[in-house]
This record gives C-alpha cells, structure tokens and sequence, in this order.
C-alpha cells in the first residue's frame, strides 16, 4: 500500500494530549504510526510531506451538513431547480467542503430525496471530489408541521416529507432507506421560518418519533431530529434519536435527560444559522425581519442551554445550517469560534467538537476524528496554530494540505517530494 510520511508538524491529535513536535505515517487509508519526536530515525514511505512551522490536525466534520442547499434564499430556490441540476449544485457544493478543510459531512438532510446519495455514491466512487458523506433524507415532518407549506388552495410541494401517524413514518422511513440514505432527518418541534408552528411547539408526537427511530435503527440507520421545543427534545431522547440539531428551549429535567444521554446523543447549536441571521443578513433578511422572528431571544436561549450542556459534558458537534444566501457552504469553520463565544468553550475544546466528535458522529467504530494509529487518514497540515487562533481554519490558503482517506487532495507547492532511496527504517 502507498505510503506518506508527515514530518516536522507539530501534532495536535485530539484526544485531549497537549500538541507535540512528531511525525505521522499514513499507509494506505489509515495511520500507521504517530511518533511523538522526528529526532530518531524516520520509517520508510513513498512520499515525504514536511510540516515544518505547520500544525498537523484531524479534518473537520459538518455536524449539519445540507449539501445540496446551494446557498439558496429561500425555499423555493431550494425545490425549484431540476433534479439534475440540483445534483450537480450538490456536487460543487460537496468540493467546497473538501476544499475547506470539510473531511466528512454528517447529513441533516436533502433537498430531494437522492441528492446526497448519489453525490456520495460518486464521492465514495472517486468519480469526483468530496468529503465523507452520512446522506441525509429529505426532512419528515407533520401536516402543519415545520416544512409543511401546502395550503387546501395550493398543494405546495416543498423540501419536506409529509407523515402523519406511525404508519406513515414507518413507510417515509422505509423509502428513504431503500433510496440509500445514511441518516433520517425528522422536523420535531417547530420553527421561527414558519409562524403557523413556531419554535416552542411540538407538532410531531412521541408515537411518530418512536417509530422513526424503531424502524431506521432495525436498518443500522441513524436518526436525528430538528428540535427547539422542549417537549420535542424529550420526545427525542425517550425515543433513541441520535442527533439533536438547536435545542434551544430547556428546563431542568431535559438538561439532566440529555447528561444521562450523553454517550449515545451528539448535538449541534447550529448556532450559526442565526448568527449569520443578525450579521450577515441583509439584503435577504433585514435586522427588523430577524427580531420580528425573535431571533435574538432565541439566541439567547441556545446561550444559556449550550453553556449548560458543555458543563454536562453533551458531546456538540459544529454546524449551523450553512447553504444559505446569508450563510454560505464554505463558511462553515465560523461555528468553531461561535462555540467559543456563544458558549464558553476554549479553542481545544470546540476544535475537538469540529473533530473528535463529528468522527464519533460519522462512525460508531470509534476511528475517525483523531490522529492515532489505526484511524483513517483524514487530516489537515494548518499554516499556523489554529490552538492560537481557530480563525485560520476559515481561510483554505491557510491548508497546505487536506488529506482524505490517506489521498491528499490538496497540498501548498513544495511540501510533498518522493522519499530519498537510502531513507531509514523504524528499528
């Protein structure tokens, strides 16, 4: 199998040990070895990439990947374009990602129903360039639920799946996986986008959200849910949902449901989406639009929760929507700075959220998301210290090289070179 050595970095592996000077030797797909000094002799490989004055890291994972949302303005942006053209939106959509540092995309959901899965399909297939891919369905929802935008005089088709009882969920759920897709994305509570279901109530019932689960899990599926509610979070976690993506309401006893969860439920803020909302909104949504939503008290919300939970020790993940007019895929390494100012997290602690935990996320095997022998190979060699400053991540000029899958997909001139024939061997 090929092999490349990584020498001279400084290695911040995520798993809670502070950075050191090493080398790293991938083979094949995986990492092979980790040495925590490059003063002894250096194992054999084909190529040599030097990181001197470079930071070797794990590849980040979006914790709430929409994909095939092509930065769209609105949700008739979102349904309107043809399923072919939409695959191919996916598809640059799933390059930038790649080409920001994005190593895996755990899937929230699809705009149509095949949009992730033939993207990674092809990913997977090396047909063309992409990060990992958990593919997302298309989000289920309830007559009147978020994403139900019908009317008895218009019946609307829109980027939501529409269920109402266990039976029609076990058949949604049923279809999604037999198209191919990875995770289930069920709209549990509602919405500040959809004033008819707004983000405190909990239009989907426990009967439905049990059954969900119950059915994509007997697949090896996974489950999450969009919840905001309070209710909605319980109904979630007495149901076996996986992933939880803003949870923004919460009382004492779904903060103590979730600690005692916190092995089996990762969670993503999603803290970006309103972020984005209040700073970067306009001309899409001007300030006055965004209070009239309340998504300043909203915000305030997740503040007081997410801090909560970090204490408790919940497992975040990055991820806030991005695909948005006002919240662009390639943006997405913002979140790792909003979990430090939204939520009080250091910078080794929401990186290990953007690492660690999305690899916990992506795969139960345990092998992604940190640099150590037999993980998959899947990192980025940073010009600088993102420990100093996460912000480097949100500049791709900054990633001398993004590494998936042991293949490097890009990396800065003259760091890469074949190895010296009369290079040493490991005693």
């Amino acid at each position: 199998m090929p092999t490349t050595l990584i020498t001279n970095a400084t290695i911040w592996d995520a798993t809670g040990a502070a950075p050191f000077a090493g080398a790293l030797l991938v083979e094949g797909n995986r990492i092979r070895s980790v040495t925590a000094s490059a003063t002894g002799p250096l194992p054999q490989a084909d190529q040599i990439v030097d990181g001197t004055g470079k930071t070797l890291m794990p590849g980040l994972t979006e914790g709430h990947a929409h994909i095939s949302f092509g930065d769209a303005a609105s949700t008739e942006d979102l349904i309107s374009p043809s399923p072919e053209a939409h695959t191919l939106i996916t598809a640059r959509m799933a390059e930038v990602l790649l080409d920001q540092g994005f190593t895996s995309c755990y899937g929230a959901s699809a705009a149509k129903l095949k949009l992730d899965v033939a993207v990674r399909d092809a990913v997977d297939a090396g047909h063309i360039p992409g990060p990992r891919i958990r593919a997302g369905s298309t989000e289920i929802t309830v007559t009147g639920g978020m994403g139900d935008e019908s009317k008895l005089h218009n019946p609307r088709i829109g980027i939501s799946c529409i269920v109402d009882g266990p039976e029609e969920m076990r058949k949604a759920v049923r279809l999604a996986i037999r198209e191919g897709c990875d995770n289930i994305k069920l709209d549990v509570s509602g919405d500040p986008f959809y004033p008819g279901s707004p983000a405190h109530v909990t239009p989907m019932s426990f009967e439905e959200v049990k059954m969900a689960v119950d059915t994509a899990h007997a697949f090896g599926r996974k489950v999450n849910a969009h919840s905001r509610s309070i209710e909605g979070t319980k109904h979630c976690i007495r149901a076996g949902v996986d992933g939880l993506f803003h949870v923004e309401y919460a009382d004492e006893e779904m903060l103590d449901m979730l600690e005692e969860a916190r092995d089996r439920i990762v969670i993503a803020p999603s803290i970006g989406l309103f972020h984005s909302m209040i700073h970067y909104g306009e001309p899409w949504i001007p300030r006055a639009v965004a209070e009239a939503m309340g998504i300043p008290a909203l915000i305030e919300q997740s503040v007081t929760t997410h801090t909560a939970l970090r204490k408790r020790g919940i497992r975040h993940l990055i991820g806030g929507d991005y695909g948005l007019a006002w919240n662009r895929q390639g943006t997405n390494a913002r979140d790792i700075k909003l979990l430090m100012d939204y939520y009080g997290y250091d910078a080794a602690g929401a990186l290990a959220c953007a690492t660690r935990n999305g690899g916990q996320a992506m795969r139960d095997e345990g092998d992604l998301g940190t640099l150590t022998p037999g993980a998959l190979a899947d990192m980025l060699l940073v010009d600088g210290d993102p420990l100093a400053d996460v912000t480097i991540l949100q500049d791709k000029n900054r990633l001398a090289m993004v590494m998936k899958d042991g293949a490097i997909h890009n990396i800065a001139s003259g760091l890469c070179a074949p190895a010296a024939s009369d290079q040493r061997r490991v005693a």
